[in-house]
């Protein structure tokens, strides 16, 4: 019973990444109303559509994170009542495939937000528009980083634990 207060408690965890999203979406939605009401300069006024674009993206990545946990919290009850090994196994194979998809996570963000930075050290100021763009993405992919490096580290303690109790288990 252990295991599912376990499994319980990340699902928990994963739902309330899911709602910092949804959050951090809704700032950045509010900041390109901001910059269309109140921005005065071509570059406040260029800011408008790339927040707007990250705004939507991370409402569609918040949306997507708590549709993906939400049913994991009655699931993952009815799936350890039916057969608690079999549950376990199947989530240990979930966060180690969790894991690979973390390995290239890690290495896109990373090369988006140096393409960025390129692009905005060497684009003209004059391009106001570019600009707004590659700082937007610096800023979006720097929070999924963030988001995405808490969620790495609690998937890796689950899983491990999960790997504990099958050890546990076996003996």
């Amino acid at each position: 019973m252990e295991i599912l207060k376990l499994s319980t408690e990340w699902t928990k965890s994963e739902l309330f990444s899911a709602k910092i999203v949804g959050l951090f979406s809704l700032i950045v939605l509010f900041s390109a109303i901001g910059f269309a009401l109140w921005g005065k300069t071509v570059t406040a006024k260029a800011y408008v559509i790339p927040l707007i674009v990250s705004g939507l993206f991370l409402v569609a990545v918040g949306i997507g994170l708590y549709a993906a946990n939400k049913p994991r919290l009655e699931l993952f009850q009815r799936e350890y009542n039916t057969n608690a090994n079999s549950f376990v196994q199947k989530e240990i194979e979930r966060t180690t495939k969790s894991q690979s998809d973390f390995k290239t996570v890690f290495k896109v963000l990373p090369l988006i937000i140096i393409i960025a930075a390129i692009l905005f050290m060497f684009l003209p100021s004059a391009s106001a528009t570019w600009r707004a763009i590659a700082v937007t993405l610096i800023v979006t992919a720097a929070f999924l980083l963030i988001v995405d490096s808490n969620t790495s580290a609690r998937n890796d303690s689950y899983r491990e634990q999960l790997i504990k109790y099958t050890i546990s288990w076996k003996q």
